[in-house]
């Protein structure tokens, strides 16, 4: 019988005697990010990890399972400006951090162009379709939270009758999930906040621009 060599574990032999794992998982980001899920092999990852193959899968499981632990350290370390994003006081400036931090955080010079949970696999095999699945998963659990605190802003007056905070959030993420693809083919940080203030100015209860703000976010 064929087995997947990539997913098998071979026996335990022990956690290396020097491991940082929060420093392993940032390695593995990069490599999952820059080639996605099924684009990465194990050799790729021990390669970066400084990791030999029972080492990894004594300590991550198996390849699909250090990936969850990648998407969590990813969400971690680099989408935090969505939990502040989340706090601004108005629907409008929530939606305006938001799409402003995310055009910086997909074209920071210190991390592949675009966005993990977007190239890690929007589509596999169906070997990997539990990936895909976990990543849609991810992705809509951002949108929910976000849809929540537009129902929030729809109870305390912020936002116009009428509007459907679900519809509302749905459209902001899938911006922010289309401005990934294009970071992710070389668009710069200043077209993606070009294209961002237009979204904005479509947003119900205005662009959430501070006042005297005439200008876009410094790159």
């Amino acid at each position: 019988m064929n087995r997947n060599k990539e997913q098998e574990a071979p026996m335990a032999v022990g956690r290396p005697r020097t491991f940082d794992e929060a420093q392993a998982l940032d390695l593995a980001v990069e490599v999952f990010w820059r080639q996605g899920y099924e684009g990465t092999s194990i050799t790729d990852l021990t390669t970066a990890m400084g990791m030999n193959k029972p080492s990894l899968y004594t300590v991550f499981g198996s390849k699909e399972n250090l990936f969850r632990l990648v998407v969590a350290r990813y969400a971690e370390r680099d989408m935090g400006y969505k939990t502040a994003a989340l706090a601004e006081p108005t629907a409008a400036a929530v939606a305006r951090t938001l799409l402003l931090e995310n055009a910086k955080a997909l074209t920071r010079t210190d991390r592949p162009a675009g966005c993990l949970s977007i190239q890690g696999g929007l589509s596999s095999s169906p070997d990997n379709a539990s990936v895909c699945a976990f990543l849609a998963a991810s992705r809509l659990e951002g949108e929910h939270a976000l849809a929540d605190r537009f129902r929030t802003a729809m109870t305390d007056g912020d936002l116009p009758p009428g509007t459907d905070p679900a519809a509302l959030a749905r459209y902001v993420i899938a911006f922010t999930e289309g401005q990934a693809v294009h970071a992710a083919a070389g668009a710069d940080r200043r077209q993606l906040e070009e294209t961002a203030e237009i979204a904005l100015r479509v947003f119900p209860g205005g662009t959430g621009r501070r006042t005297g703000d005439t200008s876009l976010s410094p790159s």
